[in-house]
């Protein structure tokens, strides 16, 4: 009989085994999800018996297609308010897993997108595949990197971060390393044996290895990326201080791959591209996680409030029509104005994340600091 709880857990010697159970939904995190992971990480980091924590997704397609986006369009167009309490927990969630004091080994096997990448990337231990495919492919929704995903952009080396932040293009094993968004490479073939290695006392290295050396014997180069090879005019355009010279860099760059990525950029919704710019440069100046996403919290709120949101859910996820109609709907439309209002402190009635010690309030920026680009 099939087990039909969204979040599966396990305790296997000294590790417990966290598997998200939604296969049929890519595993996509509902609130109730979150609640789970949350509860169960918080027992086991008082719990002396487990010493570490391994998070895997059911199904061979993927660990996690990221939140539930249809309920959280539904939840727009009725002008609810659950969404912002479903992200207020899951960002927490994204902080502890990042500050969890034991080995948390994540699986990213297969599809790992949005809040999937919140769950996993965040991990001490971060194990990809072959068919890995890992992406914050928020833009294309009229929606923002969020799950702490600005902060692990920003960190990519270059200006990687800021090309697949805008872009929201997938990467596989060999670039979600070198942008680092994962740790090791681990053939599909092998993950039964690592798992199970990690769930029993001895693994391949021995009786008492260390998960990360247990996850070292199993890991082997990557198939090679190409992204490492587009460096130099990936580094050379999205150095540029807005969207719009970004583009125009693109297009004037002669590189057959910067055209084609211009008229990509060109689908998304162009305020969703000026505040993920925006969102990332500033995570580059932001001294933690929690301050990031104290920022990205905000962010969200604001985005969730936007027509282009529920647009982009429908023509890209419900319709599938490809055809969004964005507001406003050029670059050149995009007020800085309504940019610098994503950052500004939430009004009355509504409530601040406040993850980060002290105050949060970025709404005097700028723009200037857009020049600094991304960290290295």
């Amino acid at each position: 009989m099939n087990d039909d709880r969204p979040v599966l857990l396990e305790t296997r010697g000294t590790c417990m085994h966290l598997t998200l159970n939604r296969p049929r939904a890519l595993n996509a995190l509902s609130h109730t999800m979150v609640r789970l992971l949350d509860e169960a990480l918080a027992r086991a980091e008082q719990d002396d018996a487990i010493h570490s924590v391994l998070l895997s997704g059911a199904g061979d397609r993927g660990l996690c297609a990221g939140g539930d986006i249809r309920a959280l369009h539904d939840d727009a167009r009725a002008s609810g308010r659950a969404s912002l309490e479903f992200w207020r927990d899951e960002y927490r969630l994204n902080a502890r897993i990042a500050r969890f004091p034991k080995p948390y080994v994540a699986l990213m096997d297969g599809i790992v997108m949005g809040g999937g990448v919140g769950v996993s990337a965040h991990a001490g231990i971060r194990v990809v595949t072959e068919r890995s495919r890992v992406a914050m492919p928020e833009t294309a929704i009229g929606f923002v990197p969020d799950v702490g995903g600005t902060r692990l952009l920003a960190a990519a080396p270059g200006e990687l971060g800021t090309h697949l932040a805008l872009t929201g293009r997938s990467v596989g094993a060999a670039e979600a390393i070198l942008c680092g968004l994962a740790d090791h490479h681990v053939p599909v073939r092998l993950l039964p044996a690592l798992t199970e290695a990690l769930r029993e006392p001895t693994g391949p290295t021995g009786p008492g290895a260390s998960v990360a050396d247990i996850v070292q014997g199993f890991a082997t180069d990557p198939p090679a990326g190409d992204l490492a090879a587009q460096r130099d005019w990936i580094d050379d355009c999205y150095a540029a201080d807005t969207v719009e010279d970004i583009v125009r860099k693109l297009r004037a760059s002669g590189v057959p791959a910067a055209q084609t990525v211009a008229d990509e950029l060109l689908t998304k919704s162009p305020l969703a591209l000026k505040v993920t710019l925006a969102a990332v440069r500033r995570a580059a100046g932001l001294d933690s996680l929690e301050a990031v996403l104290d920022q990205e919290f905000r962010v969200s709120s604001r985005a969730f409030e936007h027509p282009d949101f529920v647009e982009g859910v429908r023509a890209r996820i419900i319709d599938k029509d490809n055809a969004p109609q964005w507001k406003p709907g050029s670059l050149a439309e995009v007020d800085d104005q309504e940019v610098a209002r994503f950052f500004a402190p939430l009004g009355p009635g509504e409530q601040e994340l406040a993850l980060a010690p002290g105050p949060a309030d970025t709404s005097a920026w700028d723009g200037q600091d857009e020049q600094g680009g991304q960290g290295g």
